[in-house]
């Protein structure tokens, strides 16, 4: 079913992270060859840890706020307007989060399956077969994909 989901002023999602709302922008309009998700992070939170996508390029837009990037090239800060496209694989590596103050950005995407992603900081690794559907693993074998991303979190913030 299509609908027409408005990034200034989304219906958020339930059961995002503390810190973190989202809304899948792209599967709301009916796009099927295509993610997008909007998120709103609380000062200092990220969108995921420091990760890398095997299958899928993303595109970051900075819709409002400033936001710190981490990529393989360094860390910088990004101002609202601001586009950067992180390629797949180690290249592409990236880490969002917002500053001092809260932030929105939109994340599109390509939606290759299945993919693999991994957060780098834990060796923890996503696979995803469908849009919300697949399974996560650390180095003791498979585990909830939430335990996973919280715990990823933490380690990436200690690591910042």
């Amino acid at each position: 079913m299509r609908g027409d989901p408005n990034v200034f002023e989304p219906e958020w999602q339930e059961g995002t992270p503390p810190g973190l709302k989202g809304l899948m922008v792209g599967a709301a309009a009916g796009a099927t060859e295509l993610g997008a998700t909007v998120y709103e992070l609380e000062p200092g939170v990220a969108v995921s840890p420091y990760h890398v996508h095997h299958g899928n390029e993303e595109l970051l837009v900075v819709l409002r706020g400033r936001v710190s990037l981490r990529t393989p090239d360094g860390d910088r800060e990004l101002e609202p307007g601001a586009v950067v496209a992180f390629p797949r694989g180690p290249d592409g590596a990236h880490r969002v989060a917002a500053g001092a103050e809260s932030a929105r950005v939109l994340v599109i995407s390509t939606m290759h399956f299945p993919e693999v992603a991994e957060h780098v900081s834990t060796g923890t690794t996503l696979t995803m077969t469908s849009p919300g559907e697949g399974k996560a693993f650390g180095a003791d074998g498979e585990r909830p994909f939430l335990d996973l991303y919280r715990e990823a979190m933490e380690r990436d913030a200690s690591t910042s």
